[in-house]
């Protein structure tokens, strides 16, 4: 039976994208983007809205509580591509959790007068192992949380807008100096994609597919009216954030910039607010995606990519696929930092999401998909992805060795497992 209407439709997309993104990169595009950190947002937000049509199109036809996984399958079969797609994308949400651990880590900080590295470590580990077990303990408690924290943050961001706009220093916000130099507009793009990975989220709307009423209405709409207004929401935080605090200050307080830009304001209680809306914001996050990873992981397992294992439920929760989870978001959240957390996250869902727009593209005629947008779409998502791994390349080689396992892995593991365990690796499933 379908039970949810185009509102709740635009709540799955909102709160997967205003997770514990914006709470962990707003530093980081302020470091690249300076005074054009609107812009950043807003390029990033354009390459998910294109994104979104892909989505769209393929969520009306193909619907199913697999998502993407199952956007991937129909359109290319089930071979070494999908195949390891597939693992990618389980990969990706592992990062995604290890992002929001590490911003709970940064926030919680604030809260002690000496905090530690030792301290970072307990606080990270906190917010991965407690959602962890309430997963394990009651899945209902997932959604019904989700929902009520997904409306506490968006109205402390709108808050944070409004009560800031008086205090905005215009000078602060003149974005000539950034557009008038290749290497500074070079900046911005590549900002725009390190961060992209607070636009992740939107893509969870394809999971209710089979839930939604009137899905070919409401499922296009969704997706387009929950982009949309993230995009608008990003903007006029970054906006706020600039204009109202001196970028010194902002990198100063790089990890926790958010809480800083809310203190012009609403001075040191708007900071603290902030604060504990990033810890419900990001805790609730990791809660959500450790739930939706671990049937992620089922999926797949019950698809034969993953060893059964992962199929073993307790209570009719995955539980193999919650204990993975647990270890390998704990290994990494705790030996990656945030920098390069964000760049490896931005990475794989531009690498997955310029798999899904091939993808639309290939089944076009079958989806009614304009051919247009969706190859404006594919060329988008495959230049951002080249100007991050370039820059990533030149600033931070370490993260992109890691991306480049991460892939390596994915696509060894399809072959090897699909070869001598599975025993076989092309096979067309539909």
């Amino acid at each position: 039976m379908r039970s949810i209407g185009l509102a709740g439709a635009v709540s799955i997309g909102i709160g997967g994208m205003v997770g514990g993104g914006i709470f962990a990169v707003l530093g980081e595009a302020v470091s690249l983007a300076h005074s054009a950190t609107m812009l950043a947002f807003l390029f990033a937000g354009i390459v998910a809205l294109l994104t979104a049509y892909s989505y769209a199109k393929l969520s009306v036809y193909f619907q199913s509580e697999g998502g993407t996984v199952s956007f991937i399958d129909n359109s290319f079969g089930h071979n070494l591509l999908s195949g390891s797609t597939n693992l990618m994308l389980w990969f990706s949400y592992l990062i995604t959790i290890s992002l929001y651990a590490v911003a709970f880590g940064s926030y919680g900080e604030t809260f002690f007068s000496h905090p530690s590295e030792y301290l970072r470590h307990i606080l990270i580990s906190t917010a991965i192992i407690l959602p962890a077990l309430i997963n394990l303990i009651s899945a209902s408690f997932v959604s019904k949380s989700e929902t009520m924290i997904v409306g506490i943050k968006v109205v402390l961001l709108v808050v944070i807008i409004i009560s800031g706009i008086p205090y905005i220093d215009t000078l602060r916000l003149d974005i000539t100096p950034e557009l008038t130099s290749g290497a500074s507009l070079m900046g911005v793009a590549v900002s725009g994609m390190i961060i992209f990975v607070a636009y992740e989220g939107f893509e969870l709307i394809a999971n209710a597919a089979q839930e939604i009423k009137e899905p070919n209405k409401n499922l296009p709409r969704a997706f387009f009216i929950s982009v949309m207004l993230v995009i608008v929401l990003y903007v006029l935080i970054a906006i706020i954030s600039v204009g109202n605090v001196p970028e010194s200050k902002l990198l100063e307080a790089k990890d926790y910039a958010l809480a800083i830009a809310a203190k012009p304001a609403l001075g040191h209680v708007g900071f603290t607010l902030v604060a504990i809306a990033a810890l419900l914001a990001t805790f609730s996050a990791i809660n959500a995606t450790i739930y939706g990873n671990a049937r992620l992981s089922y999926i797949v397992a019950m698809d034969g990519e993953l060893p059964k294992f992962f199929t073993k439920e307790k209570n009719e929760i995955p539980f193999m696929g919650v204990m993975a989870i647990l270890g390998l978001s704990l290994f990494l959240a705790n030996t990656i930092d945030l920098s390069e957390i964000a760049i490896i996250g931005s990475a794989s869902f531009l690498l997955i999401f310029f798999i899904v727009n091939l993808s639309a593209y290939k089944v076009r005629d079958k989806i009614g998909a304009n051919k247009y947008v969706l190859s404006a779409s594919i060329v988008l998502t495959f230049l951002a992805l080249c100007v991050l791994l370039f820059h990533t390349y030149l600033s931070n080689v370490r993260s992109l060795i890691i991306f480049m396992v991460f892939i390596a892995v994915s696509v060894l593991f399809e072959y090897f497992y699909g070869k001598f365990v599975r025993g076989h690796i092309f096979h067309r499933k539909y």
